[in-house]
């Protein structure tokens, strides 16, 4: 299969349908296929994360089911802890508000992966690639404060017991509102720098959703002084929050340390390391993603790693956070 392109440089695409696509000028984007020629003007190619198609099948329904679980279990948890009183605590709150986050996260990826596969299009406008940076953005950002939020009820309740008070209704609604809050206001920055840089020949985006790290490599400018924000960013988000996770992991441990009960120890080793987890699995390929230089970024490295926090930590958080 081959598209055309005028000149010089052409694209090719499989997909369900098979239709070919051809870059024809910087900003056009042609298919051709199905019941006619298109262009469209500022759109953008998403090749997509399945590389052949004898086997994106068996991958695109296992991505299916997952996020048909995905949005069962959270919608579940929100119901349960809606429903029963005695979950009313700042605690399930968070998790409550988590579930949301997860809910949106997978939304706001697979559905695109699915459409792209069943239409064989894998078109996206501008504008619906605004709105996936948009909402990813606000989402990773709001999820790796709200994370770190979490982590604190726990250390409050085992190193200072006696401040127990001190998470309450009002502070936990305070971190919610808070981490959603600046998340936003961070994608809206980094989506007016990120949209505003010129796309020079292909529009081809190597990924299944929009993402900052992928975009930048269309850029025909220099991008390195936005490249330093998106570091600054990945400081406050990424390792300011996760060194606080593991400095209250830390302190937990040494407090238990001073309790010789082993039943303490087995309860703190299995909730601590199931926690960790959950930690690693998000904070870990964020931080490998956003914090490299664009040109160490790989394309089946990057869409593996988004896969870990974009589609499996959504689906394996309600579980862990359950037990």
């Amino acid at each position: 299969m081959a598209g055309t392109m005028e000149e010089g440089c052409s694209v090719g695409l499989q997909g369900a349908s098979k239709p070919s696509m051809s870059v024809s000028s910087p900003g056009h984007v042609q298919l051709n296929g199905g019941t006619g020629n298109h262009v469209f003007s500022g759109d953008f190619i998403l090749l997509g994360l399945f590389s052949f198609f004898h086997t994106s099948l068996v991958f695109f329904s296992f991505i299916f089911i997952i996020f048909i679980v995905t949005v069962t279990e959270n919608t579940a948890i929100i119901f349960l802890i809606c429903r029963d009183s005695q979950l009313h605590t700042p605690v399930y709150f968070l998790l409550r508000y988590l579930s949301f986050m997860d809910i949106l996260h997978s939304c706001n990826t697979v559905p695109q992966i699915v459409s792209d596969f069943l239409s064989g299009s894998r078109i996206i406008s501008f504008a619906g690639c605004g709105f996936q940076i948009f909402l990813s953005l606000t989402l990773l950002g709001g999820e790796c404060l709200l994370l770190a939020s979490m982590f604190y009820d726990p250390y409050v309740a085992i190193c200072h017991p006696l401040c127990l008070t001190l998470m309450n209704d009002d502070v936990s609604l305070f971190m919610a509102t808070g981490s959603w809050l600046v998340g936003k206001v961070n994608s809206i920055v980094h989506i007016a720098y990120a949209l505003h840089f010129p796309f020079c020949g292909s529009r081809a985006i190597d990924h299944f959703f929009c993402e900052v790290p992928a975009m930048l490599k269309l850029s025909c400018v220099d991008t390195t002084h936005y490249e330093q924000g998106v570091y600054i960013s990945g400081i406050i988000f990424l390792l300011i929050p996760c060194s606080l996770i593991f400095a209250s992991y830390v302190q937990i441990l040494l407090t238990v340390l001073q309790i010789k009960s082993s039943e303490a120890w087995k309860k703190l080793f299995s909730t601590c390391s199931v926690h960790m987890i959950v930690v690693i699995m998000y904070y870990g390929p964020f931080l490998f993603t956003y914090l490299r230089p664009k040109s160490y970024h790989l394309p089946v490295q990057d869409k593996l790693l988004s896969v870990l926090y974009t589609i499996l930590t959504p689906l394996l958080n309600p579980m862990i956070h359950s037990l």
